[in-house]
């Protein structure tokens, strides 16, 4: 059995989701909208409306890997962690670095 003594909380003192949860509940609502797995979460910031996150998924697999299509999505919360939209920011290779 595992000791889930040290794991972060689902909530915060305040009552609302904890960043892990919202990370979490946000990873799954996208999946489940679009079928993409996002590979990283880069960005999480709380907002006036709720909360504003990147994930960053991989939209078309290529051989070789470097090759593949990587998109970086914006995803908005509400204060409790809900889906409240989304959209395509970018696509690139996932080899290609920005260019700035």
């Amino acid at each position: 059995m595992t000791d889930r003594s040290d794991e972060t909380p689902e909530k915060t003192a305040a009552g609302g989701p904890s960043p892990l949860a919202l990370l979490r509940a946000a990873r799954e609502q996208l999946v489940e909208l679009t079928g993409l797995y996002p590979e990283s979460l880069p960005r999480l910031e709380r907002t006036d409306d709720g909360w504003l996150l990147e994930a960053e998924v991989v939209e078309l697999e290529r051989v070789p890997e470097t090759m593949s299509l990587m998109a970086l999505y914006e995803v908005t919360l509400d204060p409790d962690g809900l889906l409240t939209g989304y959209r395509r920011l970018r696509r690139y290779e996932r080899g290609r670095s920005d260019r700035r």
